[in-house]
């Protein structure tokens, strides 16, 4: 059921953690070079660079083919005719993704990922021109609920068959995205949103520990992390009123029900904490992350949610708190017996961290506004003395 062996996949995991450990000095290169013959890995992988060089160039050569085939074929054919031809076009990606993994061994390449992702995004775009005539039909056949449906389905499987996460992201959203047409009104599609991700998050923490210590563990990770997010965004009623784009709720908090706001009120204060601990619990630091980054959000829309005026200054006391939280639980970890508490230590003992660390600072380098130096003053013009005609010794007016 899986594009990649068990054995792949544990020998690809062997191979990072050598890497990593080497790079650190917890093993001599020797060492390195003697375990590495005895994970032998036969697909072809390229670093991170050349990896989104080549999804962006396939996505390129698919948009051409397809918009070169419809201009030679199909641009005075009927709306049924051209989706048929799409979703035609999006089988023709998926069986190119599977050869790429099947023939060419890739894995992480960019290739068969961008094959993968355009099979399912070609799909619903083919349903929504096909199903067009039946948008005023019955609730089953219309094309905002039969494309994302679809989308969801394709999603979940390119993420078990690929394993790509952000396949998995796609599932989620399409999936939430239905329950607006299954539901009357905005607090019954927060509910329904939430419910939907917490039984899935039920289902994901069962499984969990079968998977602790295989390859399955950061698939799984993700997963979970996943819908914690998925969780804590469907909670925050001033996330989603202020963002009408994530999933086309919006409005202000007055359309909902008092008990319903304040409920939410309550539950994105108590969800970063639920979240965070599962994170220490587990030493898992993708829902550790999520927890973090959802307590943040409820620093910054709790004034929202109170309607109390926000000042110019809160960024900056929200800063200073946070550093001074970094350097207490730093403080308090270091000074532990061995430099350890609870099995934590304030010790870098990874390099993925400082690849993490140099990552995000590249990426807001990247984004930050450009400081443009200031333009050298313009040169003054020329000051020339005008004067009388009644110069001496040859002198002029101009002097």
């Amino acid at each position: 059921m899986k594009a990649y062996s068990a054995s792949d996949e544990e020998a690809i995991r062997a191979q990072a953690l050598l890497k990593d450990w080497a790079g650190e000095g917890y093993i001599t290169p020797a060492q390195r070079e003697q375990m590495e013959r005895e994970t032998i890995c036969t697909l072809r992988r390229t670093n991170i660079f050349l990896r989104l060089a080549a999804f962006g160039f396939t996505l390129l050569i698919i948009a051409a083919a397809l918009g070169l085939f419809y201009l030679a074929f199909l641009e005075r054919s009927t709306a049924t005719t051209t989706g048929v031809f799409v979703m035609l076009f999006a089988l023709a990606c998926y069986a190119a993704a599977e050869l790429a993994v099947s023939q060419a061994k890739l894995y992480r390449f960019g290739i068969e990922e961008a094959f993968a992702v355009c099979s399912v995004v070609l799909l619903c775009v083919g349903i929504f021109i096909a199903f067009d005539v039946y948008k005023g039909g019955p609730l089953l056949v219309r094309p905002k609920l039969v494309a994302p449906l679809i989308g969801s389905i394709c999603s979940l499987w390119i993420w078990h068959r690929f394993g790509l996460p952000y396949a998995l992201l796609g599932a989620l959203l399409s999936a939430a995205w239905q329950t607006g047409y299954w539901v009357s009104t905005r607090t019954e599609q927060h509910i329904a949103v939430a419910a939907f991700f917490a039984i899935a998050q039920l289902s994901v923490i069962a499984m969990a520990p079968r998977y602790r210590h295989t390859y399955l563990h950061q698939k799984v990770s993700i997963a979970e992390a996943l819908l914690w997010l998925g969780i804590y965004l469907a909670c925050n009623l001033e996330i989603s009123a202020s963002h009408r784009s994530w999933l086309d709720w919006g409005g202000l908090h007055d359309e909902f029900p008092r008990p319903f706001y304040w409920s939410t009120w309550a539950l994105i204060w108590c969800v970063p904490p639920v979240v965070i601990l599962r994170g220490l619990r587990q030493k898992d630091k993708a829902v550790f992350a999520v927890g973090i980054l959802s307590a943040l959000l409820t620093l910054l829309t709790n004034k929202s949610y109170l309607g109390t005026q926000s000042n110019t200054w809160d960024p900056m006391i929200l800063g200073a708190l946070l550093i001074g939280v970094a350097l207490a639980v730093r403080q308090w970890v270091s000074t532990g017996p061995g430099g350890v508490r609870y099995g934590f230590t304030a010790q870098r003992l990874s390099g993925t961290d400082k690849s993490l660390l140099d990552a995000g600072i590249a990426v807001s380098g990247l984004v930050s506004p450009h400081i443009q130096a200031p333009a050298p003053p313009a040169p003054s013009p020329e000051v020339r003395f005008g004067g009388g005609d009644s110069g001496g010794a040859g002198a002029s007016s101009d002097f």
